[in-house]
């Protein structure tokens, strides 16, 4: 029985995103799934924009946004009449920090298809109808604290041969059988009276305008028709649910969505052409206790439901995974002290909280917003719900001086928008300094490494030094060049912050004057881990020497800059 690096339980979009990021650090990765075949349903309806920037990062972007269409505006209908419009994407603008302003639609299924080609190019893939029914982790010495050396998970299979990994992630949704096979509690609520019936249909052709999402809400019901992407005549449906004569909800039929669609709007019945994939939902908000047992650790709905009011569920996911992977890379490649783990749960714990408060509000202000005529499912999306507010600053991996977690804004220090350690690093556009090829800084920080940023030529000690120690442990550094600085014989890699944005982004517009300049390093999931002075080259090493270990050599070059002794 050969040992893995890592098997995932879970092909949905959680277990899909974390085996890529895995794949291509070169760790050997397994993805198993209890389904004998991929499901074939649209279910979550997109990425939203911090999302979009992951799967950037992951290589698929262009073919998700190609897949897929932007938001519709909402056409909302009360007594079968249209009674108002909503674009909550209206006043919005892609940003320089922020190159998404929107999430995107596009078929839960597509975007699986996608990311399973993309892990098939590195070889892995997904092993059908392999569903989990054991796991026995440790060995002497290990104590099942995943710290001692040569830990593994055993993993037994309802059929076919067992399984050995050193790690085991479960992604394997609300119903997880690794979080039950944990006996991880996952305490919460279920709403038995918000219910609501969903399913694929098909209308007939031209019933209604493909331009908008439908949606009718009235006293006694609801039905909202989304057009698919990539389809010509595919919805998604969702309604109230018929109920029996004692007000029970009835399981959902093709005849019941055509009585649903004749009661609600002006369409017949028969416009209902086809439905499939026929469900009952039910809002449950609930969390895991803990996300990590010893070697095994959950991720995506495994881990937290929540009310879909703002679409996160899918997207905390890929979140979850994006924060996980490279934490599991680093120490798979003996470049972390597997301690850094523990940051997993630290950090994504607290975000799943935030996350079931968030939706359950959302949900409140949708149900109010409908009970008036022109309310829709536009009360439900606010800033909150794009993902790029979301950040660590209590995270121990959050540092402005080592070792110094950060709770909040550096007090006068920067402009109010800075970034502090535990942010999501802003985006910028800026030029190739070799090419004049235009690029971005979430292009560089792309890839499974961590960034060294430096602005202002005082920075050039700390840029040399990381490269020397840390290059060959995956750390690139980024020399950013304001307009009116001197490029002769820039760095390889360094690029022209040439509209000034990535300086404003990170507030260090002074770096090219006399002052010493800054360096930021950004961790391989985009978010700051050090924010520091060029001058203090202390807390960088400090820092990097955490993620990746000692380096290739400890010693610095002449005339290393190292203002804190």
């Amino acid at each position: 029985m050969g040992m893995t690096d890592v098997l995932i339980v879970g092909a949905g979009p959680t277990g899909l995103v974390l085996a890529c990021d895995l794949a291509r650090r070169g760790a050997a990765v397994r993805i198993v799934d209890r389904s004998p075949a991929p499901p074939r349903t649209s279910r979550a309806k997109g990425p939203n924009p911090r999302s979009l920037e992951i799967l950037d990062d992951l290589g698929v972007a262009e073919e998700v946004l190609a897949a897929g269409s932007a938001p519709l505006p909402m056409l909302k209908y009360r007594g079968r009449l249209p009674v108002a419009e909503a674009d909550p994407w209206a006043d919005s603008a892609p940003s320089p920090d922020a190159p998404y302003d929107r999430g995107w639609l596009i078929a839960q299924w597509r975007l699986e298809g996608i990311l399973r080609d993309r892990l098939a190019g590195y070889g892995v893939r997904v092993e059908p109808g392999r569903e989990v029914v054991g796991l026995a982790q440790g060995r002497d010495g290990d104590h099942g604290d995943g710290h001692g050396d040569g830990g593994r998970v055993d993993v037994t299979f309802a059929d076919g041969p067992a399984g050995r990994a050193r790690y085991v992630v479960g992604c394997d949704g609300a119903h997880s059988s690794v979080r039950k096979l944990l006996g991880i509690g996952f305490e919460g609520t279920t709403a038995e009276d918000q219910v609501m019936v969903c399913g694929d249909v098909d209308l007939a052709e031209g019933a209604l305008d493909r331009t908008h999402w439908h949606q009718w809400f009235d006293e006694d019901g609801a039905v909202m028709l989304c057009p698919i992407p990539g389809t010509r005549t595919g919805w998604w449906f969702q309604a109230g649910p018929e109920r029996d004569g004692r007000g029970r909800p009835l399981t959902p039929t093709a005849d019941g969505f055509r009585r649903l669609l004749a009661r609600h709007t002006a369409l017949p019945g028969e416009d209902l052409t086809r439905a499939e994939l026929l469900s009952t939902y039910r809002v449950n908000v609930r969390m895991a206790d803990r996300f990590r047992a010893g070697r095994v650790f959950l991720a995506g709905d495994a881990a937290h439901v929540h009310a879909i009011a703002g679409g996160l569920g899918m997207n905390t996911g890929i979140q979850d995974a994006f924060n996980l992977g490279w934490k599991l890379g680093l120490v798979l490649a003996g470049r972390a002290d597997a301690t850094l783990l523990d940051t997993y749960e630290e950090e994504r714990l607290p975000v799943a909280a935030r996350t079931l408060d968030l939706t359950s509000e959302r949900l409140r202000a949708t149900l109010e917003a409908i009970r008036r005529p022109g309310g829709g499912l536009d009360a439900a999306i606010t800033t909150d719900t794009t993902g790029l507010g979301v950040g660590y600053r209590w995270s121990s991996l959050a540092a402005t001086r080592a070792g110094t977690p950060t709770a909040a804004p550096h007090a006068g220090d920067g402009a109010p928008d800075t970034p502090v350690a535990g942010d999501r690093a802003p985006d910028a556009p800026c030029v190739e300094a070799a090419t004049g090829a235009r690029t971005r800084l979430h292009r560089i920080f792309a890839g499974p490494r961590t960034t060294v940023l430096g602005f202002g030529p005082g920075s050039a000690a700390v840029l040399r030094e990381a490269a020397a120690v840390y290059g060959d442990a995956g750390v690139r550094t980024c020399r950013v060049y304001g307009t009116h600085e001197d490029r002769t014989g820039a760095e390889p890699g360094a690029v022209v912050d040439d509209a000034g944005h990535a300086a404003a982004a990170y507030g260090t517009e002074a770096s090219g004057g006399t002052g010493p300049g800054a360096v930021v390093v950004v961790r391989p999931d985009h978010h700051v881990g050090v924010l520091a002075s060029a001058d203090d080259a202390r807390s960088v090493r400090e820092y990097l020497r955490r993620l990746h270990g000692v380096g290739r050599s400890t010693e610095r070059s002449p005339g290393m800059v190292d203002a804190v002794r």
